[in-house]
C-alpha cells in the first residue's frame, strides 16, 4: 500500500503516518528523515544535499525527488510506504508518479487531514507550553504569527496538489478534529471503504 499524507502544520499528519505505518508494517517516510538518511549513508545525493545546506541553500525539487526515488527503492519499501511531507506541489507529485510507473506501481491513496485554523493554533500553543514547562526548547515557529504564515503558505501550495489527487480519484479527506485514536480509526476506515470521513471544512482566515 502506497499512501501520501497531506495536512497543514499542527494537523498531526506525522503522528497518523507513523501509526498507519505500524499498522500496515510499511515504512513511514518523511522528507527530513530521508535527507538525514542519505547524508548519514554517504550517498552521492546525500553529499550534494549536505553541501547545499552548508551553503545555506534550499534543496531543489530535483534533489528532493532523487532522495525519494532512492528511498522508495530500498527493500523495506517494496510492499509500500507512507510519505509525509512529500510531494508538496503538483510538479513533485507528477515526478513521483513517473518514478512509480517505472516499476508498474502507483500511489493508492492520499489522505488529507482537515483541521480548523483555531484548533491548529490551540494545538501549537499547547505544544509550546508543554515544551516550556518541561524545560525543552520551544520551536521558534510555535506562535500565532508564524502559524498564520505557515497556514496560508500551505493553503497556497497544497490547494493545487489536493486538486491534482482529487482529479485522479484517490484523495480522501479525514476529519482531523477528532482525538488521535479516532483520527487513526477514520483513516483506516477510509482506506478500507474508499470514502472520506465526515468533517468540518478548515478555516484559514
Amino acid at each position: 500500500m502506497r499512501i501520501v499524507m497531506l495536512g497543514p502544520p499542527g494537523a498531526g499528519k506525522g503522528t497518523q503516518a507513523a501509526r498507519l505505518a505500524d499498522h500496515f508494517g510499511i515504512p513511514h517516510l518523511s522528507t527530513g528523515d530521508m535527507i538525514r538518511h542519505a547524508i548519514a549513508s554517504g550517498t552521492s545525493v546525500g553529499i550534494s544535499a549536505q553541501a547545499a545546506m552548508e551553503r545555506g541553500e534550499l534543496l531543489s525539487d530535483e534533489l528532493i525527488v532523487t532522495f525519494v526515488d532512492e528511498r522508495i527503492r530500498e527493500a523495506d519499501a517494496s510492499m509500500g510506504f507512507i510519505l509525509d511531507g512529500f510531494p508538496r506541489t503538483p510538479g513533485q507529485a507528477s515526478a513521483l508518479d513517473a518514478i512509480l510507473a517505472q516499476s508498474g506501481s502507483a500511489i493508492d491513496s492520499v489522505l488529507e487531514l482537515m483541521v480548523d485554523h483555531a484548533v491548529l493554533l490551540e494545538r501549537i500553543l499547547k505544544r509550546a507550553e508543554v515544551a516550556r514547562l518541561s524545560g525543552r526548547t520551544v520551536r521558534r515557529d510555535d506562535n500565532s504569527e508564524a502559524l498564520n504564515v505557515r497556514l496560508h503558505a500551505y493553503a497556497a501550495e497544497t490547494a493545487p496538489l489536493s486538486k491534482y489527487y482529487q482529479d485522479m480519484g484517490i484523495l480522501k479527506a479525514i476529519n482531523g478534529l477528532q482525538d488521535v485514536d479516532a483520527v487513526t480509526q477514520s483513516a483506516l476506515s477510509v482506506l478500507r471503504s474508499g470514502r472520506s470521513s465526515p468533517m468540518t471544512a478548515p478555516t484559514l482566515s
